[in-house]
């Protein structure tokens, strides 16, 4: 799905990607962890097409096609799909307006007909059981007054409704109470199938025991360097990065 050779990135001017190197199958889970400013969320702003950070070395494949070479928006319809550390409040657009648009946007990519109101509606009260997002919720300006824990089930909720085939979580379970981060999780389980795939970044061990990881791996100062099973986010957990550094000489 996901084949990345040799990654360099940077932004203004400073390189923070220094030569990544990671391929992602079908139906994949990886955890990507490292210690702040390693280059964790300029690899998925890198993916997304972030305007900011620019790419001076290296390939990425995306089902077969060069991802670097699209829009941020064909990005998004070709089935990728982030969910922001802290996601922002867009007032005065209604969540109902502004999904709709986005589904629809999509459905136009792939040359389909709109749905009609009716049944974007249907399909909204349908995907919002997914992370149990409360309709009051679902009606209001997008993400505005929302606490820390309803931004994230709302992002969730857009995953669900715009159906991607790979998903970036930078960080999503950050400022999340246990019960938040329970439902955020399952809800992403709900969603995974054998043809998904998906990156979670995050710096801690709880989230990991929702999603059950295929593969985790360390990036430290713009690099990977090392990868393992989920046991080697516990190694994390229980003895941080220093024994990684030491052992890979940094």
């Amino acid at each position: 799905m996901l084949e990345i050779k040799n990654l360099h990135a940077s932004i203004n001017g400073k390189e923070i990607l220094k030569g990544i190197d990671l391929t992602i199958k079908d139906g994949e889970v990886h955890a990507l962890m490292g210690q702040n400013g390693a280059g964790k969320s300029t690899l998925s702003n890198v993916l997304v097409g972030n305007p900011a950070y620019e790419v001076t070395e290296g390939s990425v494949i995306f089902n077969g096609k060069d991802l670097l070479q699209m829009k941020p928006e064909e990005r998004a319809h070709e089935g990728i799909f982030m969910s922001f550390q802290h996601p922002i409040e867009i007032p005065g657009v209604s969540m109902v307006n502004f999904m709709r648009a986005a589904v629809n946007a999509k459905r136009k990519y792939h040359n389909q007909e709109p749905l009609s109101a009716s049944e974007f509606l249907r399909l909204m009260r349908e995907k919002r059981k997914v992370v149990e997002l409360d309709n009051k919720l679902a009606n209001r300006a997008v993400n505005e007054g929302f606490s820390g824990g309803e931004k994230k089930r709302n992002e969730i909720f857009q995953m669900a409704m715009l159906e991607p085939t790979f998903a970036i979580l930078d960080e999503t379970d950050s400022g999340l109470d246990v019960d938040a981060l329970r439902i955020v999780a399952e809800g992403f389980n709900k969603l995974r199938t054998p043809e998904t795939s998906a990156m979670v970044i995050t710096h801690y061990q709880r989230l990991l025991d929702y999603l059950k990881p295929d593969i985790v791996h360390v990036l430290l100062n713009g690099r990977i360097v090392k990868t393992g099973g989920p046991e080697l986010a516990t190694d994390i957990e229980n003895k941080g990065f220093d024994w990684i550094k030491e052992e890979v000489g940094l």
